[in-house]
C-alpha cells in the first residue's frame, strides 16, 4: 500500500532546512507550548504554587539586570 503525502519533497526539504537553521527558537517555542500545556491542563494547587515562586524569582532577577 502506498502511501500519499500532502506536501511536496521541495517543502519537506524547505522544512527541514528552516528548523536545522532556527533550531534554538524552535526549541524555545517548544518548551513554552509544553510549560503553558502543563500550567493550564495538569497542573496542581501545589504545582501552580511552584510556578507562581519560579516566575516571582525570575521577574527578581531580570529587575535587577
Amino acid at each position: 500500500m502506498k502511501e500519499t503525502l500532502k506536501t511536496t519533497e521541495a517543502q519537506r526539504k524547505a522544512i527541514k532546512k528552516y528548523e536545522q537553521k532556527n533550531a534554538a527558537e524552535k526549541q524555545y517555542r517548544n518548551k513554552k507550548y509544553a510549560t503553558k500545556n502543563f500550567i493550564t491542563k495538569l497542573a496542581t494547587d501545589e504545582d501552580i504554587l511552584l510556578v507562581k515562586d519560579w516566575l516571582k524569582q525570575r521577574e527578581d532577577q531580570i529587575s535587577s539586570d
